[in-house]
């Protein structure tokens, strides 16, 4: 007997789940419901099209309505609006604008509704100069403003990827950009430690950039905006772009008897059906399980929608599978840095109370020799059994690489040792012989192991200055050139000759540019009975949290 299935939403989730259901079913009735124009399309390229870098606006369009329909022969009925759901009847009420209000019943039913923006409650915020940005639409609107209208400022509400990814094209298109943050750092999936690392990349580009401040109204004055901010401040504009996050689009489903989660989230199993039978849910709009902390939490990206979409598929058509959970890899470019995480940051794990240990390293991206290596920072956090809870790099070149590595250690229940075992290519143009992913694991084991005794800066600040002695194991010249109030220059090749002029009843805080030094001195200290702590990262990590303390 032939299965009508009816999906709700296109994009992501709703496209994948149609085109796998295809392969696997070829004789399954298969409609979907999209309420704009636009069935599939590249949601993440939106911004790069009004920054000029993507030229022409077809490469967004993935799949056309046309096209799904001669390839996998699906019906898709764009500019459709489901209403809601009658579970009992299996039957969904549309508002088409062709066909007007009709119902169509069902066998299986998909919701892939996604999310849409969520619009902060302050006066102003429905200004037609306010616009947001999460389809194609809203996309032309923002283009519009600078191509034919001239817009040459705009405030952009949100530092999470879509503020982040929209500021920088805008800059790029000459448009003056103030970006105001409500949290005291940008991109909350990275750590502030981090997170200052790409505030310095926007301000230097030219962004303005307000932390710890809100959006308290928006007046229109005459043609430009004002925006008022909780601090007093005012800033004229010529538009606004809300990017304060997003909110599962699932008003329509309230009255169905589908369980929702507290923030408006479809609940699903392991098998993304809901509550009630033959009724599947995928992307953005669904509650999953945080695969590292074993939580239910909600992370709205394409690649784990893509993949839901295709496990229900597979259950539709009797094949048993199962999400295991989102882990939440993700990537943005912010001007010529790369940022990248994976796996849960500090901040969620002292929420869960996971205990944690957290390394850093400053590595190059290929061999030094070779003409063009650049240097990144890649943070680990492991616990003490040596379990990767977490990982975020930033970079200009080969960050994506290895938190992906990172990323498929972790999906497989890795350890650190896995990542010094890992065999990577290596040629100088690509690599080095110890790849970072490598050194990020020697640093733990050794960590582990007892072979080093390392603590952070933010640990050193809770020590008792009467207790240790810090010490500077670079070069002179390094010293001179900058280095920690209150530190004594020995540099490492000096140490074993210099060891009298230390105090064994004191603990001995050594540090170097990014680590490695320290570790070497730590390795000369402890062996000859002293009690050692290297500050791992060193001093280019202590750069990194003294802009934290002046932004702050």
């Amino acid at each position: 007997m032939e299965k009508k299935v009816l999906i709700v939403g296109g994009v992501a989730g709703g496209a994948s789940a149609a085109t796998r259901l295809r392969r696997l079913d070829e004789h399954a009735e298969i409609i979907i419901f999209e309420r704009d124009q636009y069935i599939s399309y590249a949601n993440c390229g939106l911004p790069y099209y009004i920054g000029e870098v993507i030229k022409d606006r077809d490469d967004l369009i993935v799949q056309t309505a046309e096209d799904m329909k001669i390839r996998f022969n699906i019906d898709v009925r764009t500019e459709s609006e489901v209403m809601n759901i009658a579970p009992k009847e299996k039957r969904v009420t549309v508002k088409s604008k062709s066909k007007g209000v009709y119902e169509e019943n069902y066998d299986y039913l998909i919701l892939s509704p996604g999310a849409k923006a969520f619009k902060p409650d302050i006066p102003g915020i429905n200004s037609d100069k306010v616009l947001c940005l999460r389809n194609i639409p809203d996309t032309d609107a923002i283009k519009s403003l600078i191509d034919e209208k001239n817009a040459k400022s705009a405030v952009v509400i949100g530092g999470g990827f879509i503020g982040i990814e929209i500021a920088e094209n805008l800059i790029q298109r000459g448009v003056a950009v103030s970006l105001v943050e409500l949290a005291p750092h940008i991109l909350a999936q990275f750590d502030e430690d981090m997170a200052v690392i790409l505030e310095n990349e926007l301000i230097r580009n030219g962004v303005s950039l307000v932390l710890n401040t809100s959006v308290t109204a928006i007046d229109e004055k005459g043609d430009k905006l004002e925006v008022l901010l909780s601090s007093g401040r005012k800033i004229n504009t010529d538009f606004v772009i809300s990017a304060a996050g997003v909110i599962p689009d699932t008003d329509f489903i309230k009255d169905s008897g589908i369980e929702l989660g507290p923030r408006g989230h479809i609940i699903v199993n392991e098998r993304m059906e809901t509550n009630i039978k033959d009724i599947y849910a995928v992307g953005d709009a669904v509650e999953v399980v945080d695969f590292v902390n074993g939580k239910k939490t909600a992370i709205p990206l394409a690649g784990p929608a893509n993949k839901q979409g295709r496990i229900v598929a597979d259950n539709i058509a009797g094949l048993y599978s199962v999400y295991k959970g989102t882990q939440g890899t993700s990537i943005i470019k912010v001007f010529e840095l790369t940022a990248a995480c994976t796996g849960n940051n500090e901040k969620t794990l002292k929420r869960f109370d996971v205990p944690y240990e957290t390394i850093y390293v400053h590595p190059m991206s290929h061999a030094t020799y070779y003409p063009g290596a650049t240097p990144m920072t890649l943070k680990l956090l492991f616990d003490k059994r040596g379990k990767i809870l977490g990982a975020q790099g930033i970079g200009y070149d080969g960050v994506d690489k290895r938190i992906d590595i990172i990323a498929a250690v972790i999906r497989l229940n890795g350890t650190v040792n896995d990542l010094a075992e890992l065999e990577l290519s290596y040629a100088p143009p690509y690599s080095s012989a110890k790849d970072p992913v490598n050194m990020a694991g020697f640093v733990a084991q050794n960590y582990l192991a007892g072979l080093s005794h390392l603590i952070t800066w933010s640990d050193l600040e809770k020590l008792n200055k009467e207790d240790y002695i810090l010490v500077d194991v670079r070069t002179k010249s390094e010293y001179k050139r900058g280095h920690i109030e209150g530190a004594v220059n020995i540099p490492l090749d000096d140490l074993r000759g210099r060891l009298t002029e230390l105090d064994k009843e004191k603990t001995i805080v050594v540090y170097c540019r990014v680590g490695v030094r320290g570790y070497i001195a730590d390795r000369i200290l402890s062996q000859n009975g002293f009690k050692v702590l290297n500050i791992t990262g060193g001093y280019v990590s202590e750069q990194a949290m003294h802009n934290i303390k002046e932004k702050g």
